[in-house]
């Protein structure tokens, strides 16, 4: 075990700094955000907040505002909590009209049942739960503007430079240079965007729409489901269709079959006279890829486009290179909405992928995975960091919203029961429904965690 935390956490003071305080800071930050969208939408609702804690236990730090409200940082730094007036416990899910003074309790007056959250109309007490989640989608949101403004946006044009040869791809009869304009009907504007949509479609057939030649043509192609591991031991599964962008060249000492012919022991220049007189068609050329059984020939179709590129790298594509594409705010917001909403319908689509079988459950991520790839998001660079944070933030807001009891989507279920038959939902069966949510949740996360552990030990 020892040697497992590391390999792969660099544990002791490196292992501390690297993964768990960029961990612990995002995490930090984003129930922080998550518990002020309930805190400002109570405040402004007219109800009394009796605390607001970063973290569970015991208190750290505190201090009280002038309206009330205990502001705490507590030990346990895994999540926090808004109590609100005539709630019994932080999440809500009992109330009391009773208030507690020193040794004595005693009925609320009328005018305490007014600040209670309890005391609020049903709307009231809904948009009270839902700021939480929809604050997570409005922060991750302006990070996403502040980043498309400030540094711009990477991206690879949707261009496959080189086809895979027997890939996904290449049987569907894909060529190269063919520009991808939509997958299933969604606009494909960059490289990256062909990769989640493929990822998500695991080996469910799919219509990709090309520019060839000037015109257009629709190919279905059917993904190979792929099991990656990432350096960490976690396991991704997720559909391959075998294009290479065009954002870069490949080098020519690498290559080690022109057309089936074997070059590897040639020198570079005898490996570039051979190139020249094939540019402007298409051939064969095998490049070292890692496989099971170590270093394997993996075959791709090519068409350079450019016959002068000297003597050291093979340009695949006319429109090589990743561009930094920088956007006005309007803009700006745009490109970061419509990123919020692929990254919420591809969490979901995976997720029911999960619940049917098609995608293992062992790609459920807990605690020790999250803090593995935000320790690595920090060692890229604080922009990465910063775009981890926004998509941490947008996950957190739909799990949030998620039907389960004690979490919000759960509070606002019983709201909708309430609404619709104007009455609240019986007492019992919300008790054992609360009941059932946290034995869920705690199922659900001690699988997750025990999942992550098992797979980077092993």
């Amino acid at each position: 075990m020892l040697d497992f935390i590391q390999d792969y956490a660099g544990w002791g003071w490196n292992g501390f700094t690297d993964f768990i305080v960029p961990f612990l800071i995002v995490l930090s930050v984003l129930v922080f955000v998550h518990e002020f969208g309930h805190y400002i939408v109570a405040r402004w609702c007219g109800v009394r907040v009796d605390k607001f804690s970063i973290g569970f236990g015991p208190e750290i730090y505190g201090f009280n505002d002038r309206a009330g409200t205990r502001w705490r940082i507590s030990l346990i730094p895994l999540g926090g909590y808004v109590q609100m007036f005539g709630d019994t416990d932080p999440a809500s899910a009992q109330k009391s009209d009773k208030v507690k003074e020193g040794e004595e309790t005693r009925p609320m007056t009328n005018e305490e049942k007014k600040v209670a959250f309890f005391g609020k109309p049903v709307w009231q007490r809904a948009a009270i739960v839902f700021a939480g989640p929809a604050i997570n989608f409005i922060f991750a949101i302006l990070i996403l503007v502040g980043l498309y403004v400030s540094v711009g946006k990477p991206v690879s044009p949707p261009v496959a430079s080189a086809i895979m040869v027997e890939g996904a791809a290449d049987n569907a009869g894909m060529q190269p240079h063919d520009r991808i304009l939509a997958i299933d009907g969604k606009k494909i504007e960059s490289f990256e965007d062909i990769q989640r949509q493929v990822a998500i479609s695991l080996d469910r057939p799919i219509d990709v729409r090309v520019l060839r030649n000037g015109g257009e043509v629709t190919i279905t192609v059917t993904p190979e489901r792929q099991s990656l591991e990432d350096r960490f031991g976690f396991e991704h599964t997720r559909g391959m269709i075998g294009i290479m962008s065009a954002d870069k060249g490949v080098s020519i000492e690498s290559i080690q079959t022109i057309d089936g012919r074997d070059v590897s022991t040639w020198s570079v220049e005898q490996k570039w006279e051979t190139l020249s007189g094939l540019m402007g068609q298409s051939f064969l050329i095998g490049l070292p890829t890692a496989g099971e059984n170590g270093v394997q020939n993996l075959e791709v179709n090519v068409l350079p486009a450019l016959n002068e590129i000297g003597n050291e790298e093979l340009i695949l594509s006319d429109v090589m290179g990743q561009e930094i594409v920088t956007y006005g705010a309007v803009d700006a917001f745009g490109a970061a909405v419509k990123e919020t909403w692929f990254i919420i319908t591809g969490t979901l689509e995976a997720i029911g992928q999960i619940i049917t079988g098609t995608r293992s459950a062992t790609e459920l991520g807990g605690i020790v995975r999250i803090g593995a790839i935000a320790g690595d998001a920090a060692q890229s660079g604080l922009m990465s960091l910063i775009a981890f944070t926004a998509l941490l933030s947008i996950n957190l807001g739909l799990i949030n919203l998620f039907p389960i009891p004690l979490l919000d989507g759960g509070h606002l279920v019983f709201y909708a029961y309430e609404a619709v038959f104007g009455k609240q939902m019986p007492e019992k069966v919300m008790d054992y429904a609360l009941r059932f949510g946290m034995v869920f949740l705690i199922c659900l996360m001690a699988f997750a965690n025990l999942n992550d552990i098992f797979q980077m030990v092993h």
